[in-house]
């Protein structure tokens, strides 16, 4: 609203304005309404009232946010009541939103595991990314692995606003929530339980690509002891 009143402001401030130019002068004069401009020889008309920036305001400055504290839950039914559902860390929340841009960027239709990997390696911070990149497992080896395992889309193809999830990217999420519902700690569900989700999923494009670049059981349990740990925080 502060840049609206801003923008408003302004306009008022220059129907008030009635200057003149001189011939020496490096600033340009007018009286509200006309332009004159030597140079030209002519006089061009130019309406500043504050109203026709109107229309510009409301089509084109729309101020909205939306904020989501949850990812989807795929079963119908929770095993716990709403309350008692750990909630997802922010790191988590935005590794998926990115991983829906990621999907979008690659013209692909739904949000896959893969997707949801390279959400993790894009948000970047958490310890899952950090955990993968020591690994040597990247965002551009994961990309290249997508493309082989997906194929490129159609160039012409536009992916929906929120490409929906698939059924094995769901299955992750879900994964991650019922494990983190096993443990004793109170905490949140964070990045480690997404990327344990993906690996969950044997046979996903996100399952294959950490296998081929050398992801395997081993390093998923080695996962599983070190959030398992108390008073690990997923930084």
């Amino acid at each position: 609203m502060a840049a609206l009143s801003t923008v408003a402001a302004t306009s008022n401030g220059i129907n008030q304005l009635n200057y003149r130019v001189g011939p020496n002068s490096s600033v340009c004069t007018t009286n509200p309404q006309n332009l004159h401009s030597q140079w030209l020889g002519t006089q061009i008309k130019i309406s500043l009232q504050s109203n026709n920036f109107k229309p510009f305001l409301t089509k084109h400055c729309p101020i909205k946010a939306t904020i989501s504290f949850s990812l989807p839950y795929g079963k119908s039914e929770a095993a716990v009541s709403i309350e008692k559902i750990p909630k997802w860390s922010s790191k988590a929340i935005k590794s998926f939103a990115m991983g829906e841009l990621e999907a979008r960027k690659l013209k692909y239709p739904t949000t896959g595991t893969e997707a949801l990997l390279m959400g993790i390696l894009i948000e970047g911070t958490n310890f899952a990314s950090k955990y993968l990149r020591a690994n040597s497992i990247t965002l551009f080896k994961v990309r290249e692995e997508t493309i082989k395992v997906l194929g490129k889309a159609d160039m012409w193809f536009f992916s929906p606003e929120h490409p929906p999830l698939t059924e094995d990217a769901q299955k992750a999420l879900d994964w991650a929530l019922d494990e983190k519902l096993k443990s004793s700690d109170n905490g949140e569900i964070t990045t480690t339980h997404l990327l344990l989700g993906v690996w969950s999923q044997v046979g996903s494009p996100g399952y294959k690509i950490l296998s081929a670049l050398g992801f395997n059981d081993e390093k998923a349990q080695e996962l599983k002891n070190v959030i398992s740990e108390p008073g690990f925080v997923d930084d």
